[in-house]
């Protein structure tokens, strides 16, 4: 069985859905060089008129890619480093988003914006290592965080088949995460769908990107002790509310392990729902980074910032005590 990765994953579902319609291209900086391995071997496949290599002017490619959608075409865009995305914030939120609401549905916008190297890595600088999720999810951007390579080879062909405006949140540091797949079980994945990883009775946690794979390991090590449900939303915006709320009915405890900022962010968000709106039997958690910007120039420092299994540990424990 071939074994799969996240990376390989990202350009196997963009070829595929290349090949399948002419409308979809993909544009950005350094697409003749494939930066990223997401579009490695795409120039010579589809040649320069689908594969765009774009000037350094992010905010310009990216109005670009709106006038192509309303046009008729269903643009990919690429984006190397995660603060790409705060320069065309208002491109993409205010413009894109919202022609479908201004035009009384008469024109639909079917951008995927592809974040393929979310997150920190050693030596990036501050500049370059933030998870910028919640703030789209804030603006109404269907947002996608998925965690393995299935989930993401599923959700980049709906997000490229769906006729709106759709954000791909790929964490750097699922790119190396592989798995065992037979290419005929690869399927689209709907939006706003979650994925349990581990079923549990004691306390739910809800894990987004990276931080799923650190959650499964701490269910593991836990195992025998606490039953912890591992759920992944996949979907930032929409969320999959029912489906937390069923899980929740299960264990009445909530963690929220979350790779953005504290404040206003994912984890506030999961929290506030489930208290106004779930089942709950003791206060909920949540993990986070604080509000805090790596540094970038000091590892240690760096790594005192992120999210941590030890903490989701603690956390849990500190749940089931009530």
């Amino acid at each position: 069985m071939p074994r799969l990765s996240y990376l390989k994953a990202l350009n196997r579902a963009l070829g595929d859905e290349m090949d399948a319609d002419e409308s979809v291209f993909v544009m950005g900086e350094d697409m003749n060089f494939a930066l990223t391995n997401v579009t490695a071997g795409f120039l010579q496949r589809f040649g320069p008129q689908r594969v765009l290599e774009m000037p350094l002017s992010e905010q310009g490619f990216t109005n670009f890619a709106t006038g192509a959608a309303m046009a008729g075409r269903r643009p990919v865009v690429e984006f190397q480093i995660p603060f790409l995305l705060l320069l065309v914030f208002e491109q993409i939120t205010n413009q894109a988003n919202k022609f479908r609401l201004m035009s009384g549905g008469q024109t639909s916008v079917p951008v995927t914006y592809l974040m393929p190297a979310s997150g920190v890595r050693t030596g990036w600088g501050a500049q370059h290592s933030d998870q910028p999720y919640s703030l789209f999810a804030h603006m109404g951007v269907k947002t996608v965080m998925p965690a393995t390579p299935t989930d993401a080879y599923g959700l980049l062909i709906t997000a490229i088949r769906d006729d709106d405006p759709v954000i791909f949140f790929g964490p750097l540091a699922c790119m190396g995460v592989r798995e065992d797949v037979d290419y005929a079980d690869l399927l689209p994945i709907p939006l706003g769908e979650a994925r349990l990883h581990r079923s549990g009775t004691d306390v739910t946690v809800v894990a987004v990107g990276q931080l799923v794979h650190d959650a499964i390991a701490v269910a593991d090590e836990l195992a025998g002790e606490v039953s912890v449900e591992v759920f992944d939303p996949r979907t930032i915006y929409p969320f999959d509310w029912a489906a937390l709320a069923e899980s929740l009915q299960r264990t009445g405890r909530l963690v929220v392990f979350d790779d953005g900022n504290r404040f206003a962010g994912l984890g506030a968000e999961v929290l506030a729902t489930a208290a106004e709106q779930m089942h709950l039997v003791a206060a909920p958690r949540r993990i986070s980074r604080p509000d805090a910007a790596i540094v970038g120039a000091s590892p240690d420092l760096d790594a005192g910032l992120l999210p941590t299994r030890q903490q989701l540990t603690s956390a849990i424990s500190a749940v089931l005590k009530g």
